[in-house]
C-alpha cells in the first residue's frame, strides 16, 4: 500500500467517475470534497451562538471572536466553514431560526446555485496616444492589423477604446473620441471582422457607443458603471451586453486617497444597485458583466482583497471580468516597469480565474491563451 496527499481537484465529479465511484455516490461525495468559507459581517450575537451550535452539530464550524458566548457586543464578524454538503444543510436548517438567520439561509442558497462560466480572453486596443502601456496604442490601419493578429492569437473578445482612463488622464471631447474610433469601427464593419471575434467598445459617450454598436460591436465596456441611463438604453436597443465597472471617483481623482468602510461590501452594494437600475430599464441580467475595477479608486490592499474574494461576485449571476493587465499594483508588490509586468499580470489573472472571473481583459493575448490552456489541463 502507498498513500500520497492530493492537491486541489477542480472537477470533483470527473475525478470520482475516473476512480469508478458508482453514479449515485458521485454527487454525494463531490459535495463533501468542496470546502467553502463565508465571511459574515455584523451577525447578531444570538444568531452567532445559534449558528455556531447548528454548524458544529453537522460537522461544520463558525469561527467567532471571543466574547460571543457572553454576548458582550451586539454584532460580530464571523467566518462560516464547511463543505458544500454542510452549507446545503445549513441553508435549510437556518430558515427556521430567528435573529436574521433566515436571511442568511436565503443568501447561502444563492451562493450554492452559482455555476461556473467558460473563460474568455479580451484583448485591448487603445486608439489614443496616452494610455499607460505604450504597447497597447494603435490607430487606424495599425489598429486593424493588431485586431487581426489578436484574432489569430486566440482572443474571444477585442475591447477598443479611444480615451485613456489611467490616473489623472486628460479629458477628451466627444468629437475627438469619435474621430479616433470611427475608422476602426468602419473597418470592422466593412471587413466583417465581427464574424471572427466579439467586439467591445470601451466608452461611456452615447454617440460613440451608438456608432460602435451599429458597426457590429456587441459589448459596451462602461468604466462609469452604468451611471448614464442613455448607455443602458443603447444596450437594450441593440440587445448588447453591458460591462458595469466599479470606480471610486473619476480617472482624474480616483487615486486621491481611496478609502472604503469595507471594499467587498461597498463594491457588492454598488453592483446590486446598478444591476437593479439596468433591469428596471429593460436589461436582462444575462447581458450584464461585472468588473470590480482593479486600480480604479483602489489601494493595493483593496485590489488584493477583491482578487482574493472574486468568487463572491459570481452570486449576482453575471459574468465577472478582471482587468489587471500590467497595472501599477504589480509595481507596488515588486518594483517593475510597465513593459516588464507580463509575469505579474499572468499571476493575478490566473488567480482571478481560479476565483471565478470568466473574462480576462489583457494586453498580451497569446501569452494568456497559453497560460490558461496549461492551467485548464492542470485542473
Amino acid at each position: 500500500m502507498y498513500i500520497y496527499q492530493m492537491g486541489s481537484i477542480a472537477d470533483k465529479k470527473s475525478a470520482l467517475k475516473t476512480l469508478g465511484v458508482e453514479s449515485g455516490g458521485v454527487g454525494i461525495m463531490a459535495k463533501k470534497m468542496e470546502l467553502m468559507y463565508f465571511f459574515i459581517k455584523d451577525l447578531r450575537c444570538p444568531a452567532a451562538n445559534i449558528l455556531k451550535q447548528d454548524a458544529l452539530s453537522i460537522g461544520a464550524d463558525l469561527a467567532v471572536p471571543g466574547g460571543v458566548i457572553l454576548c458582550e457586543k451586539e454584532l460580530y464578524d464571523c467566518v462560516l466553514v464547511g463543505t458544500r454538503k454542510h452549507m446545503e444543510v445549513l441553508s435549510k436548517k437556518e430558515l427556521a431560526q430567528p435573529f436574521g438567520l433566515k436571511i442568511l439561509a436565503t443568501e447561502l442558497k444563492k451562493f450554492l446555485a452559482i455555476k461556473r462560466k467558460p473563460t474568455q480572453i479580451m484583448g485591448v486596443i487603445n486608439a489614443n496616444d496616452d494610455s499607460f502601456f505604450e504597447g497597447s496604442r494603435f490607430q487606424k490601419e495599425d489598429a486593424v492589423s493588431q485586431i487581426k493578429q489578436m484574432i489569430v492569437d486566440g482572443a474571444d473578445i477585442i475591447d477598443i477604446g479611444a480615451v485613456s482612463s489611467r490616473p489623472n488622464a486628460d479629458t477628451v471631447s466627444e468629437l475627438v473620441e469619435l474621430e479616433r474610433v470611427k475608422p476602426i469601427c468602419d473597418a470592422i464593419s466593412s471587413e466583417k471582422l465581427y464574424e471572427k471575434a466579439i467586439f467591445s467598445i470601451d466608452s461611456y459617450t452615447p454617440s460613440v457607443v451608438d456608432y460602435a454598436l451599429k458597426s457590429g460591436f456587441t459589448i459596451i465596456n462602461d468604466i462609469t458603471g452604468a451611471s448614464d441611463e442613455a448607455i443602458i438604453k443603447l444596450a437594450v436597443k441593440y440587445d448588447s451586453k453591458l460591462c458595469i465597472m466599479h470606480m471610486q471617483g473619476t480617472p482624474q481623482t480616483m487615486q486621491n486617497n481611496p478609502s472604503y468602510q469595507d471594499v467587498m461590501v461597498d463594491v457588492s452594494d454598488f453592483f446590486e444597485e446598478r444591476i437593479a437600475k439596468c433591469e428596471a430599464l429593460g436589461m436582462e441580467r444575462k447581458n450584464i458583466i461585472l468588473d470590480v475595477g482593479i486600480g480604479f479608486g483602489k489601494t493595493l490592499e483593496h485590489n488584493i482583497t477583491l482578487i482574493k474574494n472574486m468568487t463572491h461576485f459570481q452570486v449576482f449571476g453575471c459574468e465577472v471580468l478582471v482587468g489587471a493587465s500590467r497595472k501599477s499594483m504589480i509595481d507596488k508588490i515588486i518594483s517593475t516597469p510597465t513593459e516588464e509586468r507580463l509575469a505579474g499580470t499572468l499571476a493575478i489573472h490566473l488567480k482571478a480565474v481560479e476565483n471565478g472571473a470568466s473574462i480576462v481583459r489583457c494586453h498580451d493575448v497569446m501569452e494568456h491563451v497559453q497560460a490558461l490552456a496549461v492551467v485548464e489541463a492542470l485542473r
